[in-house]
């Protein structure tokens, strides 16, 4: 039976709801929430895999998507009946993994794998157009591929790029597409995450392949010398430690996201989980597993789980509060998707152990238990485990690599390498859609070892394009990482990653990428922060 529960107004404009109104109007959103997401409908447009999706800021009204063909799409979130993009556009040659709306989703910026940012201007479109549109502005700043884009949130022309040439560049797009950036931090050999504080605007977060997350200040950050530890407020503790290995790990990582009010932060790791992080806290305050059902009922032996092996996967806060986010979502190599109920901070390091480095060695705790910690002589901090994931959602039939849910409605959407999108919903009918289909919540199988699939492999890797670009569907492409999960899917960072503080990047090495004669001076307005 359909249901006929439609959406409540939130009251957006809170100055007209009674606050009594207002909170059972979000107890309401909660509620559904709590629900799943068990509706869907695709967003067909790309020809290839999807590997950018985001929402446009304040009302979300835009979605732009992007991927491994020449398009990028913006869709009209404020359609009656959302089935098409209202418009593209061109410009691009090779896989685009980053997409930024700038502060008042006046243009658009978009890195690819071919080293170039491309600035459109967005600001003209509020209905269909069949003509793609042109960058009004291409920066070639970098040497290797843009992994992370992030624009300054009050000022337009700001924009932070993180590539892996091991750089962070400062754009102001006032100065023009010359060469030169305003800024340049070098890091280790590739950055792959930069993102700007959402309320802080002179702070931002950066995230590197040596497994390194700094909160940095950017008016020390970016000086005459460039040095990686430069403008340093936090450095997050993402050392794992694990019995019987006598080492560290750590891992890459592979994005990072703020939440709304800035509180927290969430680190994508290769080959282990999404970690959250209070701002101001060194040590994680919970990890996020698929251990669990939704219904707390452990997986059944041999089921598949979340895990992050194989691409780069991006995460996103997001939930119906108003003055908060209470959720997080990512994709899974086991095409799906999770969604966890992040509790309160104050709860979370309630719930954190410390843990002795002689009570840990002693082996008194479980061969499992993995703990956080700075050095290898260092106390273990372990953060609470949240196992049991709010939803799963399925309807993928091969890795999902990017989620994102709405600033506002209880819509999430969710990307991978297939060439269409989901957008997935706790109700049949909304704002933007007048009807969805229920998604069968039974993800595919891996299949076993295959001739077929590993023709399909050597095929991809010889024959020097798109393994999708002549087809009509997506059977090579999921063929291809069906394969690549079989090789890499059970990799163990433990094995993988050891790791060394000892070891780390000294500044002085950073001295030497830099030649003293081409030093960068740095231009920073009191007005841009």
């Amino acid at each position: 039976m359909t249901s006929t529960l439609s959406y409540p107004s939130l009251g957006l404009a809170t100055p007209h709801y009674p606050h009594d109104a207002l909170e059972r109007r979000k107890q309401y959103m909660r509620d559904v929430v709590d629900g799943g997401f068990p509706y869907s409908r695709k967003l067909s447009a790309h020809t290839a895999c999807v590997n950018a999706i985001t929402f446009s800021n304040g009302d979300g009204r835009w979605l732009a998507s992007a991927g491994d063909d020449p398009f990028i799409y913006l869709w009209d979130f404020h359609q009656t009946d959302l089935s098409q993009p209202t418009c593209g556009y061109i410009g691009h040659s090779s896989n685009v993994f980053a997409l930024a709306f700038s502060a008042t989703n006046s243009y658009l910026y978009s890195g690819d794998t071919d080293d170039l940012i491309f600035k459109y201007d967005v600001s003209q479109w509020s209905s269909y157009s069949d003509e793609p549109g042109n960058a009004v502005t291409t920066l070639n700043r970098h040497e290797d591929s843009i992994r992370d884009l992030s624009c300054h949130p009050e000022n337009d022309n700001l924009l932070l790029s993180a590539g892996d040439d091991g750089r962070i560049l400062l754009h102001d797009l006032r100065a023009g597409d010359g060469t030169r950036p305003e800024g340049r931090l070098f890091g280790g050999p590739s950055f792959t995450s930069v993102q700007h504080h959402p309320t802080m605007h002179n702070l931002f977060v950066t995230g590197d392949s040596l497994g390194e997350v700094v909160l940095r200040d950017v008016r020390m950050a970016f000086d005459s010398f460039t040095l990686h530890k430069k403008g340093v407020v936090q450095e997050y503790v993402t050392g794992l430690s694990k019995r019987p290995h006598v080492h560290l790990s750590r891992a890459e990582v592979g994005s990072i996201c703020f939440d709304r009010t800035g509180s927290k932060l969430a680190v994508t790791l290769l080959h282990y989980l999404p970690t959250v992080f209070a701002v101001m806290d060194p040590f994680p305050l919970a990890v996020l597993s698929g251990t669990n059902l939704p219904d707390g009922t452990p997986i059944s032996s041999g089921e598949r789980t979340y895990t992050n092996s194989c691409t780069i996967k991006h995460g996103s806060f997001g939930g119906p509060s108003l003055d908060g986010d209470e959720y997080y979502s990512a994709g899974s190599d086991d095409f799906r998707a999770y969604v966890w109920k992040i509790p309160s901070t104050e709860s979370l390091q309630e719930a954190r152990e410390t843990i002795s480095s002689e009570e840990w060695h002693s082996g008194e705790r479980p061969i499992t238990t993995v703990g956080f910690a700075p050095t290898i002589q260092s106390d273990r901090s372990l953060p609470l485990e949240l196992s049991t994931p709010s939803c799963r959602l399925a309807g993928h039939k091969s890795i999902v690599n990017s989620t994102v849910m709405h600033p506002h409605w209880p819509f999430l959407v969710t990307a991978g390498v297939e060439r269409y999108m989901l957008l997935h919903s706790p109700l049949p009918s909304g704002p933007c859609f007048t009807e969805m289909s229920l998604t069968s919540q039974d993800a595919r199988l891996l299949p076993a070892a295959n001739e077929e699939d590993r023709r399909r492999f050597v095929q991809a890797l010889t024959s020097g394009r798109r393994i999708d670009e002549e087809d009509n569907d997506d059977d090579d492409t999921i063929a291809l990482f069906d394969e690549i999960l079989r090789q890499e899917g059970h990799a163990d960072v433990f094995v993988l990653r050891s790791w060394s503080p000892e070891l780390d990047f000294e500044e002085e090495e950073f001295n030497s990428l830099d030649d003293p004669g081409d030093t960068v001076h740095v231009r920073i307005h009191r007005d841009w922060f």
